[in-house]
């Protein structure tokens, strides 16, 4: 079955530091032929990491090269493995070409289900181009800088029981259990994160980071790999309309710079 979307798959700027910054869900585009086929609430794509760009704003003069999604996580996600295997065996969570959202809600009105073949031309599409982005340039900072580091950006709703009981921590770090970057620097950004007192911060809790932290943090080859989940409550509204909410951004945005700042001092002191 072919796939068919008018939008490139990813959004690209190439920066002066060894620092790649990932935000493979903050992508809203569904190809109409595909929404139609959507729930009204599924077309609304609520499950978006929501205004990343926008909080991360800091990214550019910071040197940070930036890769950003641009299709929802409903048509197919990035942050899954390619052949759709459980990151978190026993508990629940959505798949690569989610069929549920994180409510549990069905995302095709008629129960008009993606199959393998389908499946297969999505990521075909979008998420092999991402990813081939992803790689090269990791490659690339590798190559000029002696080391890359790789920030993989999330947001999500602070309650979630599907996923979670009670209120995430807001500010939630994952190295793969210490196995995606160097357990140091790990320590050091959840230092940070502590001493940003309005914020709880927690490293390796319930998001120890997805297919992308796990696949391309490979600390013995000196690139490093970093997800941070942060509760949607710091900085917008959980609900519709989804609104950015600029003063509560301003107070987290100081810390977020601190972590990627502490993340570019590692960097310039272990190239290789």
């Amino acid at each position: 079955m072919t796939f068919h979307t008018a939008e490139p798959a990813f959004r690209f700027r190439q920066g002066t530091q060894p620092l790649l910054i990932s935000m493979p869900h903050v992508g809203t585009h569904v190809p109409p032929e595909l929404a139609a086929r959507f729930t009204p609430e599924a077309q609304q794509v609520h499950d978006t990491d929501w205004h990343l760009e926008r909080l991360y704003d800091f990214a550019d003069a910071l040197g940070a090269s930036v890769l950003v999604a641009t299709h929802s996580r409903y048509v197919v996600d990035l942050n899954r493995p390619p052949d759709n295997q459980n990151l978190y065996p026993g508990q629940d969570t959505t798949g690569l070409c989610p069929v549920d959202t994180f409510d549990k809600r069905p995302v095709y009105a008629a129960g008009d289900l993606p199959g393998d073949e389908e499946i297969a031309a999505r990521r075909d599409a979008i998420w092999q181009p991402y990813h081939q982005q992803l790689a090269a340039e990791l490659a690339r900072l590798k190559s000029v800088h002696g080391i890359a580091m790789l920030w993989d950006a999330h947001s999500i709703r602070s309650v979630l029981p599907r996923f979670f009981e009670g209120k995430l921590p807001d500010l939630n770090l994952g190295t793969a259990n210490g196995e995606s970057c160097d357990p140091a620097l790990a320590q050091t950004l959840l230092g940070i994160g502590e001493a940003a007192t309005a914020y709880q911060a927690v490293l390796n809790g319930r998001f120890k980071g997805g297919h992308i932290t796990r696949h391309y943090g490979q600390p013995a080859q000196n690139v490093h790999a970093i997800q941070l989940e942060i509760t949607q409550c710091s900085y917008m509204q959980e609900q519709m309309p989804f609104d950015y909410l600029p003063e509560r951004a301003a107070a987290l945005q100081p810390h977020l710079r601190a972590m990627l700042e502490a993340v570019l001092s590692f960097a310039a002191i272990h190239r290789q």
